[in-house]
């Protein structure tokens, strides 16, 4: 596509940045970026304690992964080295070990260059922290959710349990809490609105009403 166009859903753990996203990918007939995915997926594999490497050895092993998007809307479909990213990166300490590498300016440059990658010749819903700021600032659209923490605890809760997985919530409010102190106050990349995006607070909202929110700016 000579001019793919790029929608861009920023905002912190829980807030429902992916169920959104690919509700709006549906509706315009584009793909669905999970960029969030890409980060616990390569957190996963990497290991536990990744993100003390030396620089070298982080970089080089992330030289062996790639990823490609395939499908549009609901059936989007992100693939690292082949094989499509399941929910075994949806788990909790998955996404502290994902901020944790994320801190990492090798970590960090590897995901941008493949983001863009992808975004080069494909439209998109691109969902992640720093889409809007970061990796596609020419973005025509960019939208920033956020929600209060407990409100996000909540709905973070249902959806694991939607995976059969157990929640407890206190535990899972602390660990966004602790998330959002890493991602908003990291010196790279750090999670903030783009100065153009279309700020929405979630907390008192129906999934549908934010929907129609985002499509009204996409539209505009």
């Amino acid at each position: 596509m000579a001019d793919p166009i790029i929608i861009t859903l920023d905002g912190p753990a829980g807030v429902g940045k992916t169920t959104l996203a690919r509700m709006v990918a549906q509706a315009m007939g584009v793909a669905y970026l999970d960029t969030g995915a890409m980060f616990r997926a390569t957190a996963l594999r990497l290991g536990h304690g990744a993100w003390d490497l030396p620089g070298p050895e982080l970089a080089a092993r992330l030289a062996g992964f790639t990823f490609r998007l395939e499908g549009a809307g609901q059936d989007s479909v992100l693939l690292m080295n082949g094989a499509p990213v399941g929910d075994e990166v949806r788990a909790e300490h998955v996404g502290m070990w994902a901020s944790n590498v994320a801190a990492r300016p090798e970590v960090r440059e590897f995901q941008k260059a493949a983001q863009r990658a992808i975004g080069r010749d494909t439209s998109l819903v691109a969902e992640g922290r720093d889409m809007g700021t970061v990796v596609f600032p020419r973005a025509r659209c960019k939208i920033f959710l956020d929600a209060a923490p407990r409100v996000r605890a909540m709905r973070r809760a249902e959806q694991l349990r939607g995976m059969g997985q157990e929640a407890d919530l206190d535990a899972i409010e602390a660990s966004i809490r602790q998330r959002d102190e890493q991602d908003r106050n990291r010196p790279i990349a750090p999670l903030v609105p783009a100065p153009d995006a279309v700020v929405v607070d979630t907390s008192g909202l129906t999934l549908d009403e934010v929907f129609v929110r985002i499509m009204d700016a996409a539209r505009s």
